[in-house]
């Protein structure tokens, strides 16, 4: 062992030794090495059990391995390979030929990292392309696709299990009045912060998402109506005392909802539960804003009509 451990570290490799099977094992967890030269008899344990934990060990880099034994059977060569032996050199050792396999062991380490790496990007790359694709530039929340996809999940996970499913539908007030009188800057500066105040309110199993402009949508699974018109009256209460900023600029602005909760016998579908919701926020609008409507309230029912004949009520 010390001849050949000389002859490796006379090329220019760094070689670290051990007396036995444990003490290899061991070592290796502690210091993962390039590649392993290992004999097939060792004491306390053998070299077959030592590369099979190796390979089976998931905390561990791939590490090349090389057996060598003094029995030159096929037997012996496959019960090897079959633990996780990369390559086998038989005793006496031609130490020409033990170089040029861990030079040959080495390169396959190294196009295996090499591998690894770049599936480690291209993972990254696509976790970031998913996120693009599910997430709203500007303020950071769901964009409208995904926040549809997620409430059709949500809105069949309700049906099965017959749990409350409620949505908030949000619109700042006069919003299109910031743009117009101090510039889209100072209007991309409010939206963010009132994504960052309604995220706040949410629990973690909520969705919150940008639906549209200056219109937010707030998904709340297992919670009724009563709850849910409790969390928006919440967030109107929250957007109303805050003071926006941008620059010198100091802005108060106000926000009306509307909330819709499934189950109710005029909400059949996910599009019925976003209808409900949207119809009972231009009520919210159109009967003074900075409040909160419920779908099918009396307050709904008084002024619902009137708001379909009329339109969407000057944001």
């Amino acid at each position: 062992m010390e001849l050949l451990r000389a002859r490796l570290a006379a090329r220019g490799y760094k070689v670290r030794t051990a007396s036995d099977g444990q003490q290899a094992l061991d070592s290796v967890r502690e210091e993962p090495p390039d590649l392993i030269l290992l004999d097939v008899m060792m004491p306390r344990m053998s070299g077959i059990e030592v590369v099979r934990r190796i390979k089976s060990d998931a905390s561990l880099p791939f590490i090349a391995v090389i057996m060598q034994t003094a029995l030159d059977s096929t037997e012996s060569r496959v019960e090897g390979l079959d633990a996780g032996a990369d390559d086998y050199i038989t005793k006496p050792i031609n130490f020409a030929e033990l170089e040029a396999r861990v030079r040959s062991m080495l390169r396959i380490k190294k196009l295996q990292e090499d591998l690894e790496s770049r599936e480690r990007e291209l993972e990254e790359m696509n976790d970031r392309l998913r996120r693009m694709s599910q997430t709203d530039g500007l303020t950071g929340l769901d964009n409208r696709r995904y926040l549809e996809e997620r409430l059709h999940e949500m809105f069949e996970h309700s049906l099965r299990l017959h749990e409350p499913l409620s949505a908030v539908m949000c619109d700042i007030d006069h919003f299109k009045s910031v743009n117009d009188t101090h510039g889209h800057q100072a209007g991309d500066a409010i939206l963010r912060q009132f994504a960052k105040l309604i995220k706040k309110q949410a629990r973690e199993i909520d969705r919150v998402g940008r639906y549209g402009g200056e219109e937010f949508m707030i998904i709340l699974p297992g919670t009724v109506l009563e709850a849910a018109e409790t969390f928006a009256q919440r967030v109107r209460e929250e957007i109303e005392k805050h003071v926006f900023t941008h620059g010198d600029l100091k802005l108060n602005r106000t926000v009306s909802c509307g909330v819709a909760t499934w189950p109710h016998p005029k909400i059949a579908s996910r599009d019925d539960l976003i209808r409900a919701a949207d119809d009972s926020l231009y009520v919210a609008k159109e009967t003074g804003r900075n409040k909160v409507v419920g779908f099918d309230s009396d307050e709904f029912n008084v002024h619902g009509k009137t708001t379909e004949s009329a339109g969407s009520p000057g944001r």
